[in-house]
């Protein structure tokens, strides 16, 4: 089972596959798990298995941690290409995250003016006027969009929220016109007895449909890197990456695969 935690609340740099040498930003407990999502494949494993009776970190905090980074990467001569929200579940469920958000541009810009700033969320939060606006204003607005198929959102992601469902989803990622980046894990195997794949041919060609009403200016797919929390999950091979990303690029997207 997979046991990755960030015990900090800025962590890094490190080296992402998709990212560059990135700066990470948890705003959530440091000792486990807080997430609207409870996914077959999170490298920090499933909720019930990573529970916290820690707060989450306050708005003070992380502008300070961060600016003591900063400061520190500055002497050293080390610039990050990208200060990126990930960590121990949703960022977008901090309370503050919007003014968040500001304080880490403002610091940003007094520090590493050329660096990005990125946030990874699985999209769950975008009935929040202030999580658009504050994903409006990052340079890398990065979603989560795994499949058409609510049995399969269900099964492979599986929401917290009752509600959370395909629909709903592509309504709320249309409203960004844009300016977002879609992010989509790609797997097979199987999980308590059943077929994990959302590889057919009816949910890549419903995903390449959505994308087309989406409109992201960049769209990034990806398979296991790390060990899983669910047993019998497998790595889409090579080709089979290659084959969807082609695709998407045919129908006029940017496209980066990460295997």
């Amino acid at each position: 089972m997979s046991t990755i935690l960030y015990d900090q609340i800025v962590f890094g740099p490190i080296h992402s596959r998709r990212l560059g040498i990135s700066l990470g930003m948890n705003l959530l407990p440091t000792d486990g798990k807080v997430c609207s999502f409870d996914c077959l494949y999170c490298e920090c494993g499933f909720n019930k298995d990573r529970k916290t009776n820690h707060r989450m970190p306050t708005r003070e905090e992380v502008r300070e941690a961060l600016r003591e980074r900063l400061t520190r990467m500055q002497a050293e001569g080390i610039a990050p290409n990208v200060i990126t929200f990930a960590g121990n579940g949703e960022p977008t469920l901090h309370p503050d995250f919007e003014s968040i958000i500001a304080d880490t541009i403002e610091t940003r810009n007094a520090f590493f003016p050329k660096a990005k700033i990125a946030v990874l969320s699985n999209a769950t939060q975008l009935h929040k006027e202030s999580v658009v606006r504050a994903l409006n204003r990052v340079e890398d607005n990065i979603l989560k969009f795994d499949s058409i198929l609510d049995s399969r959102i269900q099964q492979l992601d599986r929401p917290n929220q009752p509600g959370f469902c395909f629909v709903r989803l592509l309504e709320q990622l249309k409203q960004f016109k844009g300016n977002l980046i879609i992010q989509t894990m790609f797997l097979k195997g199987e999980f308590e007895g059943q077929s994990v794949n959302n590889m057919s041919e009816e949910e890549v060609a419903g995903w390449l449909q959505a994308l087309q009403e989406i409109a992201p200016k960049q769209v990034m797919i990806y398979t296991i890197d790390r060990e899983t929390p669910a047993q019998g999950l497998l790595k889409a091979t090579h080709e089979e990456l290659d084959g969807i990303a082609e695709r998407a690029r045919k129908a006029g997207f940017d496209v980066t695969v990460s295997y």
